[in-house]
């Protein structure tokens, strides 16, 4: 089973310009095979492989002009080249519209790692080309430091390592292969999740999960955030010469501190997703289950699409889903058309009036009195239990 894991870079001055040298390097090499791939198409050619512009881009490499793209990695390049090729085939199959071109102010700043070269210690890790000095008192210098101690193990066999830079912060992605769960032995004792804008999460076994959003912590940045984009919208009308906006300092230091709130209210929301559903995982249940949520059809509601995506659905399904995986628990989804909400968990009748506004279920058949949201979650366990049966 393939593991990913992601580690906050710390590097210094220099290192930190190689690495968007290195970011860099790899968007002109993604645009360049984008370029080629795109006017061999208009002038009626056949699509170009991934090892013709490979070799197509080394001949360019040995040109006078372009002899600075020999400092960096060759790994780098070709990885850049291969997304292209890749990115432009799934075009024509039709799974993706065209791709367009990375831009410098706008896209993500990242590149590969060759897994071969890559090596790390508790505390640090050594990238290619990364400061690579061959003196014996600069050798500190071409490691990077790692925010997170022992957070990725030593002398393991890596995986598709990628570094990217988040407008704040560098990050390293790489993938770590470890040993499959054995699936826990089959039984009755199952979870139903049922997933919500009012609570984050409600188990058939009782427990709720608030929803963080209503807290005073992140109100507060919320409130914080606002401000921000209040005070960065002034000041671009108050610098504005004719129809173009000119961006002062001022506007870059403001538009700094409303990222970094941005990305502390990220971060609380995913570490919180990231506390429920290892809470729930450590219960050793059999199995859980949850609704194959329409995220992207409740994201047209512009009533509720604020909640939604202050939520973070999409991602406590995909975290909850791994994380099954990784212990061996089944994971099972109900079908969208399950009628979770409407049907009565102790008698089964299905009650067809029940309206988003009734938030406790009244059967009108067994007199069953029982919160919606708790009722939905038992029904969900109960759906998992009849298809582990059948």
């Amino acid at each position: 089973m393939l593991k990913t894991l992601r580690v906050m870079l710390v590097p210094n001055r220099n290192q930190n310009t190689q690495l968007f040298q290195f970011a860099g390097t790899a968007r002109f090499a993604y645009n360049w095979a984008l370029e080629q791939e795109s006017k061999n198409y208009e002038a009626g050619g056949k699509f170009i492989n991934d090892y013709e512009l490979r070799k197509r881009f080394t001949a360019f490499k040995h040109e006078a002009e372009n002899k600075w793209l020999y400092r960096i990695s060759n790994n780098v390049c070709k990885q850049a080249v291969k997304d292209a090729v890749d990115a432009y085939q799934k075009f024509f199959k039709g799974l993706s519209k065209h791709p367009k071109y990375k831009s410098r102010k706008r896209g993500k700043p990242s590149f590969y790692v060759d897994p071969v070269k890559i090596k790390f210690t508790e505390t640090h890790v050594k990238l290619e080309n990364i400061a690579e000095s061959k003196k014996k008192n600069r050798q500190r210098a071409n490691w990077l430091r790692l925010a997170e101690h022992d957070r990725i193990p030593v002398n393991a066999k890596y995986s598709n390592p990628h570094v990217s830079f988040d407008g704040l912060n560098w990050f390293l992605t790489v993938g770590i292969e470890i040993p499959d769960h054995e699936p826990i032995a089959i039984s009755n004792d199952g979870i139903g999740i049922d997933l919500g804008v009012k609570d984050l999460a409600i188990c058939s076994t009782g427990h709720v999960y608030k929803n963080i959003n209503k807290t005073s912590r992140v109100r507060r940045l919320k409130k914080k955030q606002r401000r921000l984009q209040r005070e960065i919208s002034r000041k671009y009308e108050k610098n504005k010469k004719g129809e173009s906006y000119q961006k002062t300092r001022n506007i870059i230091k403001s538009e700094k501190q409303l990222l970094r709130v941005t990305h502390r209210l990220t971060d609380i929301r995913t570490n919180y997703i990231q506390q429920v559903t290892t809470e729930i995982v450590k219960r050793e249940p059999s199995f859980i289950v949850t609704e194959d949520l329409n995220v992207t059809g409740m994201m047209k509601n512009k009533h509720l699409a604020k909640a939604v995506q202050e939520q973070k659905l999409a991602e406590f399904y995909r975290i909850i889903r791994y994380k099954c995986e990784w212990n061996g628990i089944r994971f099972i989804t109900a079908d969208s058309f399950y009628a979770s909400s409407k049907t009565c968990s102790v008698c089964g009748s299905i009650k067809k009036d029940l309206k988003l506004s009734d938030r406790i279920y009244r059967c009108e058949h067994c007199g069953a009195t029982i919160d919606r949201d708790l009722n939905a979650s038992i029904n969900l366990c109960q759906y998992g239990k009849s298809i582990i049966n059948h």
